[in-house]
């Protein structure tokens, strides 16, 4: 986890230093749109800041967006797994929310469940995992969350994996 605090923390110095995004950088050039393979990395996830495999999910992403500065886009994205949510950025850095009903059981027994908070987090990155605005690949974290006092106890399940967005190549489709 420290690896993931210390690339936000490198990323947010390089955002206040105005060094991620070029002065001639264009609104078009931040929004997605295409299709994308998208992949959440089960191999490395933590399950409340705990090292524990989980599944790898592996899905197609069809993204569609808008821009009306550097800084604001919007639009959505359609996986083939049967989904879609709104993508918008923050900061520089592009978000995906969407909730997951029924995510969580109670272990009291009784049949209840909570809904899951899931937040895509990513960035266009480089090779060896520093910012690279312009990038086919990007990279970042799928985080889902439970709901303190859910399942009337103050315990939040949460479960974060690493995640890789690529651009597919068009002509091969």
């Amino acid at each position: 986890m420290m690896r993931h605090k210390g690339t936000v923390a490198a990323l947010s110095v390089l955002i206040a230093l105005g060094v991620v995004v070029a002065p001639s950088a264009h609104a078009d050039d931040w929004a997605l749109n295409g299709k994308y393979q998208a992949t959440s990395n089960g191999d490395w996830a933590a399950t409340n800041d705990v090292y524990r495999n989980e599944a790898s999910v592996r899905s197609i992403w069809t993204i569609s967006m808008t821009c009306i500065n550097v800084l604001t886009c919007r639009g959505t994205v359609t996986s083939d797994i049967g989904w879609s949510a709104e993508i918008s950025t923050t900061n520089m850095e592009y978000r995906v929310k969407r909730e997951l009903p029924n995510w969580e059981p109670c272990a009291d027994g009784s049949g209840r469940t909570v809904t899951g908070h899931q937040l895509y987090r990513f960035f266009p990155v480089g090779d060896g995992g520093s910012v690279l605005p312009g990038s086919r690949v990007f990279g970042g974290f799928d985080q889902t969350k439970g709901q303190s006092g859910g399942c009337s106890i103050n315990d939040v399940l949460q479960i974060e994996l690493p995640f890789r967005l690529e651009k597919l190549d068009e002509s091969a489709e």
